[in-house]
């Protein structure tokens, strides 16, 4: 099984659409606004196995000191065999020297970012006013 990241702004849309309801995501219920978001984020890695979509990531970024990773996902027919990881990595690589990375996880993904060398930010807080249902 051969994994190829890369950092891309074309992505079918129904490939796209089944990675994020298959992982629950509510931003699937906004199909076209998903889309352009993606497309429109600072970066955009996506990853591949014979020419299936099988993870996506993007950033925020202003491009100089401070970058956000707002979604990371993995099919969950392939988690567990380091796309994640392979994701982060590439992200991290393009954002290395950043003053600030930053997300937000929750739940299984806590564990999976620690090991990609993320800590719980001194006294923060997240907060955020979210319309969705999936948390």
């Amino acid at each position: 099984m051969e994994i190829e990241i890369k950092e891309t702004r074309e992505i079918p849309r129904e490939q796209l659409l089944e990675l994020y309801r298959l992982n629950g995501w509510s931003s699937a219920e906004k199909p076209e606004l998903l889309y352009k978001a993606l497309t429109h984020s600072h970066s955009l890695i996506s990853a591949w196995i014979d020419r299936k979509l099988v993870g996506v990531a993007n950033a925020i970024s202003d491009g100089y000191l401070v970058v956000y990773y707002p979604h990371m996902l993995v099919h969950p027919g392939f988690q567990g065999k380091g796309i994640g990881r392979k994701m982060m990595k590439a992200m991290q690589e393009k954002y290395a020297g950043y003053h600030q990375q930053i997300l937000v996880a929750d739940g299984r993904a806590i564990e999976f970012y620690k090991k990609c060398g993320f800590e719980k930010a001194g006294r923060t807080e997240s907060m955020w006013i979210y319309h969705g249902n999936d948390h």
